[in-house]
């Protein structure tokens, strides 16, 4: 089965002059360059209602853009009987606690066992959306809230939101090294230039705006917990600023957090426990949007998982410990 989309934007202001590629990629970022481009090149296009089938040609601010597109549906995926936590429903949308370990989509070498087979399971008609009602991502290994839509009129007004950044994410973490302040992370991220599954911070130009504020919940001699809002929704966006600024997030793998450090004065235990830590540690903890149908105001925060609670108690006891060895950075 297969279906019908309409996608409508006005150019704002800040992408005058960009490609038209490139602005559909940040209007319509729930769907990948080479899809919208693909679009293009089929005619599916239109600017201030006459089709554009060149990907680079240049558009203007307040320039009307139209994509009607007809998308497959998910019936090639599997619908599979997962558990989810869902924190609230109703006909157009629900929000979940997704748990750590749960891959929310399915991709290269992974088919089953997905939030996506989940979705299909508990919701057959999901099977005509796109992306099965997912409208963002949470990394397979970080835990938290979700939105995610049960109807087509849902999946456009929640793209909308999120791409005008009208949706609040915050999230916990632990990251390495004590910080005494917060503040804020404004560089670009864009693909790694050697590893094509991590992405990295990159020269104005070659990548997308990111931004992540930050502050200081509980400092430790030689790790802090932070709390941290996206102002954008980068792939890895927190994981990729925090490592820029030296200061990796415990336990994870691809930007620095798994690294074995020797800490002073620390035992063997907890040294090893840290340097072990099975995940990066983060949490998607508070979710605010809008409804995008009755208007409602809508807040929600999840607890804080067993795990991450457990790893600031280890924090909490070294620091007791060994109140004066400080460690600012690795």
């Amino acid at each position: 089965m297969s279906q019908t989309i309409e996608l409508t934007s006005v150019i704002p202001e800040d992408m005058h002059g960009m490609r038209l590629d490139q602005a559909l990629s940040e209007l319509f970022s729930d769907y990948s360059r080479n899809r919208l481009k693909g679009w293009i090149l089929e005619g599916l296009v239109t600017v201030n209602g006459r089709p554009v089938l060149v990907p680079r040609e240049k558009i203007n601010a307040n320039d009307s853009v139209v994509i009607n597109a007809v998308i497959d549906s998910e019936d090639h995926f599997i619908p599979e009987e997962i558990p989810l936590n869902i924190v609230y429903e109703d006909d157009d949308l629900l929000v979940i606690n997704k748990p750590a370990g749960l891959s929310v989509h399915p991709g290269a070498g992974r088919r089953t066992g997905t939030l996506l087979n989940g979705l299909l399971y508990r919701y057959p008609e999901s099977i005509n959306l796109p992306r099965a009602g997912i409208v963002h991502r949470l990394d397979m290994d970080t835990s938290g809230l979700m939105v995610i839509a049960k109807t087509i009129r849902a999946v456009h007004k929640l793209v909308k939101a999120i791409s005008r950044h009208d949706v609040v994410r915050e999230y916990e973490a632990v990251v390495i090294g004590h910080m005494t302040a917060g503040g804020e992370v404004d560089e670009p991220i864009g693909r790694h230039q050697t590893n094509r599954i991590m992405m990295s911070v990159v020269p104005e130009g070659y990548g997308k705006e990111a931004v992540t504020h930050y502050r200081v919940m509980e400092k430790f001699r030689a790790h802090s917990r932070l709390r941290l809002r996206l102002e954008t929704g980068r792939t890895h966006q927190i994981r990729v600023h925090m490592s820029y600024i030296k200061h990796p997030l415990v336990g994870d793998p691809l930007y620095g957090g798994k690294r074995a450090r020797f800490i002073p004065n620390a035992s063997a235990e907890f040294t090893r426990y840290v340097n072990t830590f099975p995940r990066q540690a983060l949490h998607a903890i508070k979710l605010e949007f809008v409804h995008p149908f009755t208007g409602e105001e809508l807040s929600f925060e999840a607890p804080v998982p067993d795990d991450m609670i457990e790893l600031v108690e280890v924090l909490r006891e070294d620091t007791r410990e060994h109140p004066d060895d400080i460690v600012w950075g690795f």
